[in-house]
């Protein structure tokens, strides 16, 4: 029998009709949550994603404001420009879309980012109170991978093996550490994707998590039944019956890792949607705490 589909389009409507109601009950007190972002050069992929972000914001009720600097930009421009949106109160969160170009220290940017309104979750503060099981931001894709599990009736995931095949602080050590809280208290194994052997790894997951953009790298025969398996892969292959040529897979065989899956996100439409729907949730929470009513 097919597992049962999580279909992130679905629980993220219902996170953002959550979230408006959210944002009205902010209106007595003065606040709209704002939503600032970085964009340094004019990548074209990287653009999209900003506009997508700047649409999702405004569409569920936030203000957003974008700073779109040139790819010449000083590394001390844009950190003037930072520390100016730290000190803002109408600001209640923050991201800088990465990568940066080379001549910016990445590390240096993240951590001056003000904890309070690091929505993106990558400042060290914020990665180490993760790690340390208390009340942080966390990367929005493993924020959205664990509200999916929460509102699947997943969350619970005691006395159970998490094999997460990615190792990166975005998706992998983030997830990682949102999985071994108390209240979660599953027993995980960080794979890279290149592990000698990494199906014998994969077979023992109760839930395995895939982010390696290799279309179809866990097959079958590399998952056990009963699997919860979550795809965040994104990967454009041929596919002359599609009108553009092309189709969207994920990293994980859909199709045959279906039958042998208790439940399975989608690509499209499963764990992707999620993510921008987390930062808005960020935003929001934020500016909840900074008017104390979180």
């Amino acid at each position: 029998m097919a597992g049962t589909i999580l279909d992130g389009r679905r629980i993220s409507a219902e996170i953002r009709q959550e979230l408006r109601e959210r944002i009205a009950a902010l209106e007595p007190h003065g606040v709209v949550p704002m939503l600032a972002g970085f964009l340094v050069g004019d990548d074209p992929g990287l653009a999209s994603y900003i506009r997508l972000k700047e649409k999702a914001a405004v569409e569920s009720g936030l203000k957003s404001e974008m700073h779109r600097l040139v790819a010449g930009c000083t590394q001390e421009e844009l950190l003037n420009t930072l520390g100016k949106l730290n000190d803002r109160p109408d600001v209640h969160g923050i991201f800088v879309q990465l990568p940066l170009p080379p001549h910016i220290d990445e590390n240096l940017v993240l951590s001056q980012v003000a904890p309070a309104k690091d929505v993106d979750g990558l400042h060290p503060e914020s990665v180490g109170r993760a790690w340390l099981g208390q009340a942080s931001f966390v990367p929005a894709a493993p924020a959205g991978i664990m509200e999916m599990l929460n509102r699947s009736g997943y969350g619970d995931l005691r006395r159970r093996h998490a094999v997460i095949v990615n190792t990166d602080s975005f998706v992998g050590k983030s997830l990682a550490a949102c999985l071994t809280r108390d209240n979660v208290g599953a027993s995980i194994t960080l794979c890279h994707p290149d592990t000698p052997g990494i199906a014998a790894l994969t077979r023992q997951a109760d839930l395995l998590v895939v982010a390696v953009d290799r279309a179809r790298f866990v097959t079958a025969d590399m998952v056990k039944e009963g699997v919860i398996a979550i795809d965040f892969g994104s990967n454009y292959i041929n596919d002359p019956a599609a009108q553009q040529g092309y189709r969207l897979v994920g990293d994980i065989d859909f199709d045959a890792v279906r039958h042998k899956a208790e439940a399975i996100t989608p690509v499209p439409g499963g764990a992707g949607p999620m993510t921008v729907t987390m930062l808005l949730a960020h935003t929001v929470l934020a500016a909840e705490r900074s008017c104390a009513l979180r």
